[in-house]
């Protein structure tokens, strides 16, 4: 059970037939969700989404970013204005806006902060794995 937060939906493991093993986790949603909480400061790799209350744009970024984690962020708007603004402010390697998939070949895939440096797929990728080197040669010859 979440400490102080409501479960709206899922909250178990998943058992039945495709997964009788036991290593999946049903999609689950938190409501009243707190910056005390641990999801709130955790990076929780699983099917979890935890909603929390806020009043106005500013509070909601200074949430978002009230983390050493730095994965990924999502949210959602209908004001081009406001989409560019707070993706800008997001402290995150990848912003999802009204989607919830984030990922593609072409794109480059990794986080900020203590969720790691670099990054990996699309044109930004293979940087991981190439030294630079630049060398300027002047008044060679005779």
């Amino acid at each position: 059970m979440p400490h102080g937060a409501r479960l709206i939906v899922g909250g178990e493991r998943l058992s039945g037939g495709d997964y009788a093993g036991g290593s999946y986790y049903a999609p689950t949603v938190l409501e009243g969700v707190t910056p005390e909480m641990l999801i709130s400061h955790e990076e929780t790799f699983g099917p979890v989404a935890g909603l929390t209350r806020f009043e106005t744009e500013d509070e909601a970024i200074r949430v978002a970013n009230d983390s050493i984690y730095g994965l990924a962020a999502y949210f959602h708007t209908r004001d081009y204005a406001r989409l560019l603004r707070v993706a800008e402010k997001l402290e995150y390697g990848i912003v999802g806006v009204n989607s919830g998939i984030i990922s593609a070949a072409n794109a480059p895939f990794g986080g900020i902060k203590e969720s790691g440096y670099g990054r990996e797929g699309g044109a930004f990728g293979i940087d991981e794995y190439v030294d630079i080197k630049y060398v300027l040669v002047a008044g060679v010859g005779g």
